[in-house]
């Protein structure tokens, strides 16, 4: 199944293909069983990322700015998940943030 990094390139790359041609309508449409945007969701995600990714860095946590356009989330997924990589993250954080990127995707 590959390594961790591996695994969770591919998840996000799921996940982008998933929602990476919806327009506003979409992303503004409440997620499956839940009571937020589709679009709420997946930012949630990237800031859970971020989050992971800061901690493996040691550095302190941010705020992910939520922009204005949508449409930018699946390029803020890619870049905290690269972010995330690059911090070289121990396994068991790397299969937490696969665990979170599928969870999003089924939600989705």
């Amino acid at each position: 199944m590959g390594d961790p990094e591996e695994r969770l390139t591919r998840a996000v790359e799921l996940l982008v293909r998933q929602v990476g041609h919806w327009q506003q309508p979409r992303w503004a449409a409440v997620a499956a069983g839940g009571n937020v945007s589709r679009a709420d969701l997946v930012h949630r995600l990237v800031q859970e990322i971020a989050n992971l990714a800061a901690d493996a860095e040691g550095g302190s946590r941010r705020t992910v700015p939520r922009l204005a356009n949508d449409l930018v989330l699946p390029d803020q997924l890619r870049v905290v998940a690269a972010d995330l990589v690059a911090a070289r993250p121990s396994a068991e954080t790397l299969a937490r943030a696969v665990d979170e990127v599928a969870a999003t995707r089924t939600a989705l």
